[in-house]
């Protein structure tokens, strides 16, 4: 089973463009949006209606990021960000911010052996793979990951870099961002990635990940990941 993964799309319909070019080479099973999908002025307009013909098109699973949840909030004069979620309200949509704020903060796929989720699985503003700006130990990430059943691999976004862990059985993954990378590598800030996963090469058993480095605009940053499971 092949997995197609991006996020934090934050409004770049160009870097969104050249993701999805790439990911319908592969022809993935499954399409996942890790959220964060509109907050960004590039062209959010353009980025929601390019997400919602994907939906339409592969049944992309969607979960919520924090930037989602803001653009369901009311705005008042002490709503923080209010001049940009008040710009972003008047070029999409009418509900659309009801609509990104109203979506899960996880979804379960392939029979329950993956997890993906913008934070952690209950939580869009949490940090799974973060401890403030060091990487997070493994027992705090067991901690924040809580109960996750039979899954083998958990899958998240929203800090923005890429990072692979093996904890136990359990493979996390961060699949990076579409746009607005910020692990403050030059290499990284131009490229798009790729991760392949598929059980039987790994000595835990769990799901290998191999990243694979694609040209692609500086600034625009265009990153997604891809999971394959060979059944």
């Amino acid at each position: 089973m092949k997995i197609a993964v991006f996020g934090d799309v934050h409004g770049n319909r160009f870097a969104l463009d050249a993701v999805i070019q790439d990911i319908e080479r592969h022809q993935p099973d499954a399409w996942v949006n890790l959220g964060d999908q509109l907050f960004g002025g590039a062209d959010p307009a353009g980025a929601w209606q390019v997400q919602q013909e994907l939906k339409a098109k592969y049944g992309v699973l969607e979960v919520r990021g924090n930037t989602d949840e803001r653009l369901g909030q009311e705005l008042t004069e002490k709503t923080e960000k209010r001049e940009m979620l008040s710009w972003l309200h008047g070029v999409l949509p009418e509900g659309t911010g009801a609509y990104v704020a109203g979506l899960p903060t996880s979804v379960i796929l392939a029979n329950g052996e993956v997890i993906a989720a913008h934070g952690t699985p209950d939580s869009a503003w949490t940090y799974l793979l973060l401890d403030g700006k060091a990487w997070a130990g493994d027992d705090l990430v067991r901690q924040r990951l809580g109960g996750i059943g039979s899954a083998r691999v958990v899958l998240v976004g929203h800090s923005h870099q890429e990072h692979v862990r093996q904890i136990g059985s359990v493979t996390i993954v961060n699949a990076g961002a579409v746009s607005r990378q910020k692990d403050g590598s030059p290499w990284r800030a131009g490229c798009c990635s790729k991760v392949e996963t598929g059980p039987g090469t790994s000595p835990s058993g769990g799901w290998p990940t191999m990243w694979k480095q694609l040209p692609g605009g500086r600034n625009n940053t265009p990153i997604k990941a891809l999971r394959k499971r060979r059944s």
